[in-house]
Order: structure tokens, then sequence, then C-alpha cells
């Protein structure tokens, strides 16, 4: 969608152009309120703010919508076609990869109770495993500061994605 179109559109168009960046609704809100901006830069700085902080109870809301690394969702969404690209670093042909990361996000799930997220897109299968072994580490509170920031930058790269000048 163009800058223009997305500046112009009804308020539910816009909300639902948002959502599948991330469904934070006071975040979608906020930045279909801002409109209109003067230039692409503009809209994603705008946006990067308003998702700084996500409150807990936002991240566990956002994070209903994120498959597991390495498990690619089938959905016909905007949000799976997105997810899908976003892990197009993670080959499922790599058996050994696949292995290790399914072990990784059970061993994760175990200690938080979610699922592992990162922002995969640009992320190679080995660099994601590194990163996932090394936050296993971390306390939950450590976990959860980690977390929200993965989000705040899967929404904006999303949204980067999405609107163009």
């Amino acid at each position: 969608m163009k800058l223009a179109e997305f500046n112009t559109a009804d308020p539910a168009a816009a909300a639902d152009t948002l959502r599948p960046c991330i469904d934070v609704s006071r975040w979608v809100d906020a930045v279909a309120a801002a409109r209109p901006f003067s230039t692409k830069e503009d809209l994603l700085a705008f946006a990067a703010e308003a998702a700084n902080p996500f409150t807990p109870a936002e991240v566990e809301a956002a994070m209903a919508h994120h498959p597991r690394i390495g498990e690619r969702p089938t959905a016909a969404t905007a949000e799976a076609s997105m997810s899908r690209s976003e892990q197009s670093g993670v080959d499922p042909a790599d058996a050994a990869a696949a292995e290790a990361l399914a072990k990784g996000n059970r061993d994760y799930e175990e200690k938080f109770g979610r699922v592992f997220l990162i922002r995969a897109a640009g992320r190679t299968a080995p660099e994601i495993l590194q990163s996932l072994n090394e936050r296993l580490a971390n306390s939950p509170t450590q976990e959860d500061t980690i977390v929200a920031q993965q989000l705040r930058e899967i929404a904006v790269l999303r949204l980067e994605g999405l609107i163009t000048e």
C-alpha cells in the first residue's frame, strides 16, 4: 500500500493494514490515529516509538499469533504470509537444524512457558539457534525485555514491508 493510500484510508482500513504487523490494539490505534505521515520514515519512527514499551499483557496477546521458529504457518492470512517470509532463512529440509530448533523450542517453552520469539528476518538457522541457546541462560525478567524488543522489531519490519512511498 502506498503511504498516501494509508494516510487517507478510513480508520478501519488503516487498522486492518496495521494489525498483521502486530495484533496489539493500542499500537494499531495509535499509529492509525497519528496519520497522516509526511514520509515512510516518519511512519516507521512513530510506529517504533508507539511500540515502546509493550506491556506484559500486550506481549502475551501478540505472542499468541507467533509460530515456533522452524514451523511454517499454513494459514492464508497476511500475518502467516509475513511469518513464512521472515523464516525463509530456516530451511525446513535441513533435518539437523530442524531437530536442533525443535529441541531448543521445547527447552525454551519448558523454561519460559511461551514460544521462542526472535526477529527471524535476515537471520540464518545457525544464527537463530545460537541466539536460542544463549537466551536459554536468561532469567524470565531478562527474557521478557528481549521478547518485547523482538516484537517491536518485527512490527516495524512488517510495516516497512507493507508501506511504500
